[in-house]
C-alpha cells in the first residue's frame, strides 16, 4: 500500500509540475516564433537545454529534439527579461517600515551600504516579477540620497540571496535633483549637493593615494565609504546617477569627466533635450518608467524618451524603478510595450530588455540572449509579449521551471 501511495503521489506531482524542475535536466522549448536577441526571430524555433545551460538553438527542421527531452511548447519564446534598475528585494510589497530598506536616511552619503545585506530573496515582489518573465534584476539602494549605497544583480529565483546572486556590487547609486532635499536637511540646494559629492571624491582620491604608499606606516585605517568610492574612481564600478532634469544630467556628465569615472544615467526624464551631450559623453541611459508620474523633476517626461534616445544611437535599458505606494513596483515588459506604442522599434525594445541590458550590466557573457553556452533563462508566451492580452505561460531560470502561473 505504501509503495502504491508513493507512486500515485509522484505521478500527481509530475502532472502539476511541482517536481519537474528537480528531475528534468534535459529540456526542449519549441516556439512558433523564437526571439533570440542574437538576430532575427526564428520561425518554428527550438532551444535545447541541458544541465541549466543552452545546448543549441535553431529551426525545428534543422535541430531535431533528442530522445528523453521534456518538451515545452508556446507561440512565442524570448530570453528572460532583465530589469536594469529596481529596488525590489529591499523594498517590500506591504509599504511598511519593516520591509522598506531601500533608502537609509541617517546620512545623505553612504556608499558603503551593501545591497546584499538587505536583499530578501523571498520577498513577494521578487516572485511577482518572476511570474511576468523578469528573470534578472539589478536591485539595491534607491534614489533620494546623494549616495544611497550599492546595487547588486540577482536572478529572481532561490530562497537566499546567495542562490540567485550574480554580482554583489554592480553600481553605486547616486541622486541629483530636488528629491535629495526632501529626505535630508543637508544639502538644501543642488549646488551644495554637488559640492558635497565633489568633496567626497576628493577625499576618496587622497585616501587612495595614501593606501598606495609603499610605507605601511603611512597607510590610513580602513574606511568603508572611501573604499567604495575608490572603486568608482578606479572605474571598477560605475556610478548610477538618478538625474531627471536636463541640468542635472549635464551636471552628472560634468562630474564624471572631472573625476574620470564611468557614468550611467538613471531616469533621464529630460534626456531627449540633451541628446547630443549624452551621446558625446558615451553615457547609457536606463529609461524612466514610461508612465512615470509627471511632476517635480519628471514634469517634462515623455512616452517617447526611449524612441528618441534609441534613434540617436544611445544605449538604453528599461527599469521598473521605485514606487512609494503599493504594489511598489512596475513590470518592465509593460514599460517597453508602451515605448513601442510611442515610436520605439519593436526589436530594439526586445533587445533593451535582454541583450542590451545585459551588456550595460556587463553580464552578457551569461545572459541576455538565447545562445549556446549561456544560462537557460527563457520565457514562454501565448502571444506577442508586448500585447496586453498575451500571457506568460512558463518561466525557466537556469533550465528549471520556476513559474507555470499564467499571467
Amino acid at each position: 500500500m505504501n509503495a502504491l501511495l508513493h507512486k500515485t503521489l509522484v505521478f500527481a506531482l509530475c502532472l502539476s509540475g511541482a517536481i519537474s524542475t528537480a528531475v528534468a535536466q534535459h529540456i526542449a522549448v519549441k516556439a512558433d516564433k523564437l526571439h533570440t536577441s542574437e538576430g532575427p526571430a526564428i520561425e518554428n524555433g527550438v532551444v535545447l537545454i541541458r544541465d541549466g545551460k543552452i545546448q543549441a538553438v535553431g529551426k525545428a527542421s534543422d535541430l531535431p529534439i533528442p530522445d528523453g527531452y521534456v518538451v515545452h511548447e508556446a507561440k512565442v519564446a524570448t530570453p528572460g527579461f532583465i530589469d536594469a534598475h529596481t529596488v525590489v528585494g529591499l523594498a517590500g510589497i506591504y509599504n511598511q517600515d519593516h520591509d522598506q530598506d531601500q533608502l537609509e536616511k541617517s546620512n545623505p552619503i553612504q556608499p558603503e551600504l551593501r545591497a546584499i545585506d538587505a536583499y530578501n530573496a523571498r520577498e513577494e515582489l521578487v516572485g511577482y516579477l518572476r511570474t511576468f518573465g523578469v528573470t534578472t534584476v539589478n536591485t539595491g539602494h534607491g534614489p533620494g540620497a546623494l549616495i544611497s549605497g550599492q546595487t547588486m544583480i540577482a536572478k529572481t529565483a532561490g530562497e537566499t540571496v546567495d542562490e540567485g546572486l550574480i554580482n554583489p556590487m554592480t553600481m553605486v547609486a547616486m541622486t541629483m535633483g530636488s528629491s535629495v532635499a526632501k529626505n535630508y536637511k543637508k544639502p538644501g540646494t543642488r549646488a551644495k549637493g554637488i559640492a558635497m559629492l565633489r568633496q567626497a571624491f576628493v577625499e576618496a582620491n587622497i585616501y587612495r593615494e595614501k593606501m598606495e604608499s609603499e610605507d605601511p606606516s603611512k597607510r590610513p585605517a580602513r574606511e568603508l565609504s572611501k573604499e567604495v568610492l575608490v572603486k568608482v574612481l578606479n572605474r571598477e564600478v560605475p556610478a548610477l546617477v538618478t538625474a531627471q532634469s536636463a541640468r542635472d544630467i549635464i551636471t552628472a556628465i560634468r562630474l564624471s569627466e572631472e573625476f574620470n569615472f564611468d557614468l550611467i544615467i538613471d531616469g533621464g526624464a529630460e534626456s531627449y533635450s540633451v541628446i547630443d551631450e549624452i551621446k558625446a559623453a558615451g553615457v547609457p541611459v536606463i529609461i524612466h518608467p514610461t508612465m512615470v508620474r509627471n511632476y517635480g523633476d519628471t514634469k517634462h517626461a515623455t512616452y517617447e524618451t526611449a524612441a528618441r534616445l534609441a534613434e540617436a544611437g544611445i544605449p538604453i535599458a528599461f527599469q521598473s524603478g521605485f514606487e512609494s505606494y503599493v504594489p511598489k513596483t512596475r513590470v518592465v515588459t509593460f514599460e517597453a510595450a508602451l515605448a513601442v506604442a510611442n515610436g520605439l522599434d519593436y526589436e530594439k525594445a526586445l533587445e533593451a530588455l535582454t541583450i542590451d541590458a545585459a551588456k550595460l550590466l556587463k553580464i552578457d557573457q551569461r545572459l541576455g540572449s538565447l545562445k549556446a553556452g549561456k544560462d537557460a533563462d527563457i520565457v514562454l508566451y501565448d502571444g506577442d509579449p508586448f500585447e496586453y492580452t498575451s500571457h506568460v505561460l512558463k518561466v525557466f531560470i537556469d533550465g528549471k521551471l520556476v513559474s507555470d502561473q499564467v499571467r
